[in-house]
């Protein structure tokens, strides 16, 4: 419900159940917070800040569960491009925020500082398998980006608009694998 966005940190924590090499399903917690607005350069004047703690499940699909990537390089770098989506509850708790407007005498957006709402992850992504010597990926380096967009208009403490609201993160990870060796269809590593 703000013009202008402001970068800031999350923690992402999780934990990815692999049911073949290309296919994860995934428990997701995250915190961090939410900023935005400019009490000066907005049109309205509104601005916040926001803390969050949210919880989710996911589903991914990597491209090597759907493409044929023994032939081709092009198709061997792609196979671990992947989307996912799933759902979610958001937790927010507005630290700052400022509901008059200096740019409008007068004018206030009304809204609520604690939320608990749903939302819905969608992501976008390329994760690098790094094998050992007995071709299994023991770490990877995920590379994505994740729009999420809640089922509410609370999350930054305004209630304006005649949209949800919705954010916007880009990640960087390491995942590390344990448990079991298992088989699968198509040779993973080329």
């Amino acid at each position: 419900d703000v013009v202008t966005s402001k970068p800031s940190k999350s923690f992402i924590l999780n934990f990815d159940y692999n049911q073949s090499a290309f296919i994860n399903y995934i428990l997701e917690f995250q915190a961090g917070k939410v900023m935005g607005g400019d009490s000066v350069k907005d049109l309205l004047g509104r601005q916040f800040s926001t803390d969050f703690t949210s919880y989710a499940f996911r589903i991914q699909i990597q491209a090597g569960e759907l493409i044929d990537y023994s032939d081709s390089h092009l198709a061997n770098a792609l196979k671990n491009l992947y989307v996912g989506g799933g759902i979610g509850i958001i937790y927010s708790n507005v630290k700052e925020i400022n509901r008059y407007s200096l740019q409008l005498p007068g004018f206030y957006t009304p809204g609520e500082n604690k939320a608990s709402q749903l939302f819905f992850p969608a992501r976008i992504g390329y994760e690098l398998k790094v094998y050992n010597k007995y071709q299994r990926p023991d770490f990877k380096v995920d590379i994505g980006y994740q729009y999420n967009l809640v089922f509410g208009d609370n999350l930054d403490g305004f209630k304006a608009g005649a949209h949800n609201d919705a954010y916007g993160q880009f990640t960087i990870g390491v995942k590390f694998s344990i448990g079991g060796v298992t088989s699968y269809r198509k040779q993973i590593p080329y």
